[in-house]
């Protein structure tokens, strides 16, 4: 066998290298991919309350193994999303009109301390754009009978409302809890009264915040949480989702 040149060496070692080797993906991270997918499915309802699933069939659905969506679903366990059963995957848990009563009143408090806030700054027109054209394009749904894309533009209005606020923290303290609101108000959207009051009640609080009303603006929010939340209560109890 004749000896190996240095040049056909060099070409062997070129052709190693132009070979990609196959990086892999730390368990950290298809973790992190098991538990955002999976809480998403559950907050958008595509997971319905009562729904189960073996521990292979969703991780053949996500494509991972099954070690990764193991320990997303202790993840998901600890949030309160969903019970984990030994060799029979999860169940997605109720919504529990105790945990949603809890939530709306820390958000009360929380957006309405957003509004004050931003009152106090009185911040110019161009500043309020964003919060006045959700709310036209709440309107513009409702005429439309559009109740997905009503949903979407009232989200907006609360989570620019935050936002505007300027209070990194405050903001931080809303998200943890928006997304549970999320799937509940997904989950009842087609079973509440056709929301026509939300609209008039954030041109409300837009024009308590241009007047530079702080007062004003927090009192305006936290009717309107309020009126929120008792209507979502009422229905849970109705329809008895909870026992889902």
């Amino acid at each position: 066998m004749p000896a190996a040149t240095p040049a056909s060496t060099a070409a062997r070692r070129r052709r190693a290298a132009s070979v990609p080797v196959p990086v892999p993906v730390p368990r950290a991270s298809r973790v992190d991919e098991a538990y955002r997918a999976i809480r998403k499915r559950i907050l958008d309802n595509a997971y319905p309350p009562g729904y189960q699933a073996l521990e292979q069939s969703l991780a053949d659905e996500l494509g991972l193994s099954r070690t990764p969506v193991r320990e997303a679903l202790i993840r998901l366990q600890k949030e309160g999303l969903v019970d984990v059963i030994p060799r029979h995957g999860m169940r997605v848990l109720p919504v529990s009109p105790t945990d949603m009563k809890e939530i709306y009143e820390i958000l009360s408090a929380l957006e309405s301390m957003a509004a004050e806030l931003l009152a106090k700054r009185r911040p110019p027109d161009e500043a309020l754009a964003p919060l006045e054209r959700a709310s036209r394009d709440m309107a513009k749904a409702l005429r439309a009978d559009d109740l997905e894309a009503w949903a979407e533009a009232d989200e907006r209005f609360h989570r620019q409302l935050i936002d505007l606020a300027g209070n990194r923290l405050l903001a931080q303290a809303v998200l943890n809890f928006w997304d549970r609101v999320h799937r509940v108000r997904r989950l009842t959207l087609r079973l509440r009264p056709k929301p026509v009051n939300s609209t008039k009640e954030h041109m409300a609080l837009v024009e308590r915040i241009r007047a530079g009303d702080p007062r004003g603006a927090h009192e305006v929010n936290r009717a309107h949480r309020e009126r929120a939340s008792r209507e979502l209560l009422a229905i849970l109890e109705r329809y008895r989702l909870q026992h889902l």
